[in-house]
């Protein structure tokens, strides 16, 4: 039979489209057999899909206690009443629990559990559902080095996962969090540059995406910097210097830059409303 990479159970608290997501990266690069995984959701459909897959699901949040790794995947505003539901089975030895909660901090979450509960933070991004997520995770004080290990492999199974210091997860949430919703902005008026300019919709944006797709690939492989990608690009007197100058006159970078600091902000302020 073969060897999984992750012999553990794994428990979803709250089945939603990220707990989704990963589920179906974690089964697809094999660290879990479906049956290793367990869902519990408060909505009969969405346990009907994991039922489908082959995932295990339970209508009791307690029963999710079986497994070694929680997830914590329910909304913020009900994280508490997820907590308690399963605070008093909760056994720091044996449970680690991960949260994908936007804005819930670990010292929150070790407060209504036990004493010396593992924890660690997660903030992954909507690209997750297409295997493609830029991840950042923090780890709580109790938290061990192989626990660290679990959350990478899980969530290097649906992209790209890195470990930062808790303080800098609101930045986290500026750059990767908001930051599909800033590309897509992107792609939108880059094919609609195209239409302006005599190409069909379908084909204008076909090349828009394909264009941001391969350029970020370019970036991905690590070889050179953005701006020296940037200035191959550029030959001395052609269309794309006359490009570029005119997104810098129209303060393209800076608008982009104070558009990652605004999103940090309203992720601090939101974090210190709870």
């Amino acid at each position: 039979m073969e060897q999984r990479s992750l012999p553990l159970k794994l428990g979803f608290l709250g089945g939603g489209v990220m707990a989704e997501a990963i589920i179906r990266g974690i089964i697809e690069k094999k660290l879990v057999d479906p049956s290793s995984v367990t869902v519990y959701d408060v909505v009969e459909s969405r346990l009907d899909l994991f039922q489908k897959m082959g995932v295990g699901t339970c209508k009791n949040s307690f029963e999710i206690l079986h497994a070694d790794v929680i997830v914590l995947a329910v909304k913020p505003d009900v994280v508490s009443e997820a907590l308690k539901s399963i605070k008093d089975g909760w056994k720091p030895e044996k449970h680690l629990l991960v949260s994908i909660c936007a804005g819930v901090s670990i010292g929150t979450i070790e407060q209504q559990l036990v004493s010396k509960s593992r924890v660690i933070r997660v903030m992954p991004n909507t690209p997750c559902l297409v295997g493609e997520a830029a991840v950042a995770f923090s780890c709580g004080s109790c938290a061990t080095t192989d626990d660290q290990k679990v959350v990478e492999k899980i969530f290097s199974s649906v992209g790209l996962a890195s470990c930062v210091p808790e303080k800098l997860l609101d930045a986290v949430t500026g750059v990767s969090g908001s930051g599909p919703a800033y590309v897509y902005m992107f792609i939108e008026a880059l094919a609609d540059g195209g239409v302006l300019n005599g190409l069909p919709r379908d084909v204008s944006l076909s090349l828009a995406t394909q264009t941001v797709l391969g350029a970020a690939k370019m970036v991905a492989s690590g070889n050179e910097h953005p701006a020296k990608l940037r200035n191959a690009v550029e030959s001395p007197g052609g269309t794309t210097i006359h490009g570029t100058s005119t997104l810098e006159k129209h303060n393209f970078r800076t608008a982009v830059i104070q558009a990652v600091t605004a999103a940090t902000n309203r992720a601090k302020e939101l974090g210190g409303s709870k």
